[in-house]
């Protein structure tokens, strides 16, 4: 894979505001970012959309790019529920010269600053309490009590994982959240 341009890295448990984080830095041009698109092997919840929000695509095609190496980074969420990020997905936005921006998991996260350590500011969003992750879950209204629950036992885990982060932006007000993002990535790219 050629080296291109810098990688930020957004991870945090669901609910913790790092997608409309990185919808804020997207919004700033002077950042030059560009939002990598995952791969998923599920079908799409509300208004996401096919090759916007993620690329969708089935559980075995799934594996077959896992097999033949496509995948920059993958996981296996839940049983029969990947993600990952495709390495031609990387590729396209260091094409154009800009610098990619991820909205992923932590294991996602932290496994693309271990493969490119010096180009990659992984940060870490972490929200007010487990308590306040689990009121935002239950107002998406997008997932059953059983899905929220099993995202909560998620996130205390992730949770953990937060100090091997290069920054933690803790998201207990979120003008403050996007205005320390917006220096971070800023003093990261330029």
């Amino acid at each position: 894979m050629n080296k291109g341009g810098k990688l930020i890295v957004f991870s945090a448990p669901s609910g913790s505001g790092k997608t409309t984080i990185v919808r804020h830095l997207l919004s700033k041009e002077d950042l030059n970012l560009e939002f990598s698109i995952s791969a998923a092997s599920r079908d799409p919840r509300g208004e996401e959309v096919n090759g916007k929000d993620y690329y969708f695509i089935s559980t075995e095609e799934f594996k077959k790019h896992i097999k033949n190496d496509d995948f920059l980074e993958w996981e296996e969420v839940y049983r029969d529920n990947f993600y990952g990020t495709l390495k031609s997905e990387v590729e396209r936005i260091w094409a154009k010269g800009k610098n990619v921006i991820f909205d992923i998991d932590v294991a996602g996260g932290l496994r693309i600053k271990h493969k490119f350590p010096e180009q990659t500011l992984a940060v870490f969003v972490k929200p007010p309490s487990v308590d306040e992750l689990k009121r935002r879950l239950k107002e998406r209204s997008t997932e059953s009590d059983d899905k929220i629950n099993m995202r909560i036992a998620k996130a205390s885990v992730e949770l953990a994982t937060a100090p091997q982060f290069d920054t933690i932006i803790k998201n207990y007000d979120l003008n403050i959240a996007l205005e320390e993002a917006y220096q971070l990535v800023k003093d990261f790219v330029k």
